[in-house]
């Protein structure tokens, strides 16, 4: 079952994914080409800044916490050297700290894994759309244990 578009067409809207975590990767790109997005994921941070010297992504979807260079150094590049890149962070390690840190840096969003697919998707059309910032547990009308 496909989610439909959420916002930009799949023709100029390239959502890039960065976690450390293969199997999150693979679910996120499910899940956003089924919303008809143009995706590409990476592993690790430096794999991710490394690409940018090619093509710059629409929209970031990141996690905080990896190897090497973490979810914080990677926004903190983008926004000296790509600021209208709009980030979503992801999260399996939520503080008050990482939250307010972030969304300080400029994050569109911050959402707490397991994320509901369908917040998700309304970040990142939010952060497509220029909307204000959005926080929360990942976890919409109540789903969720």
């Amino acid at each position: 079952m496909g989610y439909g578009r959420v916002g930009m067409s799949d023709a100029t809207a390239l959502i890039a994914v960065v976690d450390d975590d293969r199997s999150v990767c693979k679910a996120l790109e499910r899940l956003l080409r089924s919303a008809k997005f143009r995706v590409e994921t990476y592993v690790s941070g430096r794999e991710f800044l490394d690409s940018l010297q090619a093509k710059v992504p629409s929209c970031v979807v990141l996690d905080l916490h990896m190897p090497d260079v973490n979810g914080f150094e990677v926004q903190a590049r983008l926004a000296r050297e790509r600021a209208s890149v709009p980030v979503v962070v992801i999260t399996g390690h939520d503080s008050p700290e990482a939250r307010a840190r972030v969304i300080a840096q400029g994050a569109k969003a911050y959402l707490c894994k397991p994320m509901d697919d369908l917040l998700l998707l309304e970040a990142i059309r939010r952060a497509l759309t220029g909307e204000p910032a959005m926080s929360g547990t990942g976890k919409s009308n109540g789903q969720g244990p």
